[in-house]
């Protein structure tokens, strides 16, 4: 079965190994996470697990807000998501902690990258810039807008505009170390989002495959 937290990225550090190399990590602070709802085939049409993590007032939460969470015992959340393929015996209103993952285990982390604001094609799409000499006079533009015949821009052509805040996913970064007392692990390399962002971390779908 699939293993799955949410946490909340700390923000980066390094440790040494055994061999006195630095390694670069991020600490994300994994749970602790209730189960608010189970879903199954016969209701839902699918099965899945729904976590909520990191609580807030009650006075910040809407009524259905309150009310879900009170049928699992629990505080209104302010990250709510579904993990699928989790096993189907955790009850509504347990726990889940960051002891989930053993060190050396490799896992998908999923977040909403930084943004970035309104940015020029070269910066958000990678593109050449042209000659910077003063008589090409076409210096950071985006280039051709297609040929004449459509008599319209191409769909899906690579153009200035807001960049950054997309779903992003990293695959298979390893976890160095486990801190069960502070519900902490440490993730080799970076992954999406800024400080304080919220995660999905679940169990690597392409490791050892």
């Amino acid at each position: 079965m699939a293993k799955g937290i949410l946490g909340k990225k700390l923000g980066m550090t390094q440790i040494f190994n055994e061999e006195g190399n630095v390694i670069p990590v991020t600490v994300v602070e994994a749970g602790p996470c209730v189960v608010l709802q189970k879903k199954d085939l016969e209701n839902d049409g699918y099965e899945a697990i729904q976590f909520g993590f990191d609580d807030k007032k009650e006075s910040r939460a809407n009524k259905p807000e309150q009310g879900h969470a009170k049928k699992a015992g629990t505080a209104p959340k302010r990250f709510i998501r579904e993990i699928r393929g989790m096993s189907m015996d955790l009850e509504v209103g347990q726990e889940v902690k960051a002891d989930l993952f053993t060190e050396g285990e490799y896992v998908d982390v999923t977040g909403i990258s930084k943004g970035k604001g309104f940015a020029g094609s070269i910066k958000r799409h990678n593109q050449s810039r042209g000659p910077m000499a003063h008589g090409s006079r076409y210096h950071r533009g985006p280039g051709s807008m297609g040929p004449i015949a459509p008599n319209r821009v191409v769909k899906g052509k690579p153009l200035p505009g807001r960049m950054g805040t997309d779903k992003v996913t990293i695959q298979n970064l390893e976890i160095v170390k486990v801190d069960a007392d502070r519900n902490l692990l440490l993730i080799k390399g970076s992954i999406p989002g800024p400080k304080n962002g919220y995660v999905i971390i679940k169990e690597s779908v392409k490791k050892g495959k």
